[in-house]
């Protein structure tokens, strides 16, 4: 048994198939819209305009498009409802629409479950009211506060709206969040607990103190004088992360139950793993050891090996401890330069617990379009970071296989595999 894998399950008979794909992103809204910007441009990345909360204080960001609450709650239940919220909702909307799912109708609402994660949940919110009561006082602190904040309400609010009454939870994890969330639909579906379960994760992280807190930590890309070359994974000159924000919502579904009602599908979710680095609060594992015990539990669920990997949609943050490890866990599991290698953080920034769900969508669009999409700003590839990179332009091939790394603050590794539909494929 390879090492970090004990205990993986082979692949079993029935599929969890991607039905249905919602995203709220600085770079599109659309399944195509979105792959297409990932392949050519244009970047999300700009500077924010004055008035919006982060400014003056961030450079650069990945903003995505402003919500309007009375598009996804009726007007008397939007008091004090976090943009993350409103994020993950449209997401939502927008995934199942897309699967042509109808809780109650085709799908059994006990048998759907609901898994949007965050990593910092409702800071806009909290922020806002804790002003509010330095200045004015306790009095000024809304009753909604917590329904609007509360890191599992994008969840509570979607279970709610379709009337879905089976599993239902919201994963903290950082960044991994959204990639665990999908790792967790993934056993829900094969142990038999679910039919479907919506899927992903939502982030709105462009608030002061957030902002400050990263920028003092040296985290963030500086000095940069055109916003849209700040993100530069794995580039010799990359010097921080760029803080985005956006949701992304997959609906994920037993082959047998898309089948049923005639449902076409992306790709399907193969294999996950999970590890803890269990190394240090903020700083991966230098020599990489617990993102690639993780990439080989992915593999071993899916009776897989790694030379069967025909893309890897890195965690790439551009960040210079971040990438160097990364790339020696890939060294580590795939020997050589491994397949090829890019990261969407370059044109989304990094959406922090929204990042992993999408890539995961980045990861089976590559499979079903037959394309990779490249790691742009990659002009002087590091050295240390020897891998097979997909720069300048997209790459076409024909992908049968395609890993999805997500690590986050506190050593949380999530890797997922996806492979070719199993159901009719989505055209």
């Amino acid at each position: 048994m390879t090492s970090g894998a004990a205990g993986a399950p082979g692949r079993q008979s029935v599929t969890a198939e991607v039905t249905g794909i919602g995203l709220v992103t600085p770079v599109g809204s659309d399944p195509d819209g979105f792959f297409a910007a990932l392949c050519k441009g244009p970047s999300g990345l700009q500077r924010p305009a004055e008035g919006h909360p982060a400014w003056p204080d961030l450079e650069v960001a990945g903003i995505s498009p402003e919500v309007d609450p009375v598009s996804v709650l009726p007007p008397n239940q939007i008091r004090a409802v976090d943009r993350f919220v409103l994020l993950g909702m449209l997401a939502a909307d927008r995934a199942i629409a897309d699967a042509g799912l109808e809780v109650g109708g085709n799908a059994d609402p006990y048998r759907v479950a609901v898994l949007a994660s965050t990593g910092g949940g409702g800071l806009e919110t909290f922020e806002e009211f804790s002003h509010a009561r330095f200045s004015r006082g306790r009095a000024a602190v809304s009753p909604y506060l917590l329904p609007g904040m509360l890191s599992n309400m994008a969840t509570a609010r979607i279970a709610i709206k379709y009337g879905i009454r089976g599993f239902s939870s919201t994963i903290v994890t950082a960044c991994a969040a959204g990639a665990q969330s999908i790792a967790e639909a993934y056993r829900l579906i094969h142990e038999g607990s679910a039919d479907v379960v919506i899927c992903g994760g939502t982030e709105s992280p462009l608030h002061p103190t957030i902002v400050a807190a990263f920028g003092n930590a040296r985290a963030l890309a500086t000095g940069w004088a055109d916003p849209v070359q700040a993100s530069r994974p794995f580039d010799r000159r990359r010097n921080g992360f760029v803080l985005g924000e956006g949701a992304a919502i997959m609906v994920i579904e037993r082959s047998d139950h898309a089948e049923a009602r005639g449902a076409s599908s992306y790709g399907s979710l193969i294999g996950w793993g999970a590890s803890s680095d269990a190394h240090h609060p903020t700083m991966p594992r230098p020599d990489g050891e617990g993102a690639a015990a993780c990439m080989r539990q992915a593999l071993a669920r899916a009776d897989l090996s790694p030379a069967d990997v025909g893309y890897l949609n890195a965690h790439g943050t551009s960040t210079k401890l971040g990438d160097l490890a990364e790339t020696k866990a890939i060294h580590a599991v795939f020997g050589g330069s491994g397949p090829p290698v890019s990261s969407i953080k370059a044109v989304t920034g990094h959406m922090l617990g929204a990042s992993g769900a999408a890539e995961a969508v980045a990861s089976v669009l590559a499979i079903s379009k037959g394309a990779i999409p490249p790691t742009h700003n990659l002009e002087d590839p590091d050295p240390e970071c020897d891998l097979d990179h997909v720069r300048h332009s997209a790459r076409v091939a024909d992908i049968r296989t395609a890993l999805s790394n997500s690590f986050a603050f506190g050593g949380h590794n999530v890797s997922l595999l996806f492979g070719p539909a199993g159901t009719a494929r989505r055209r």
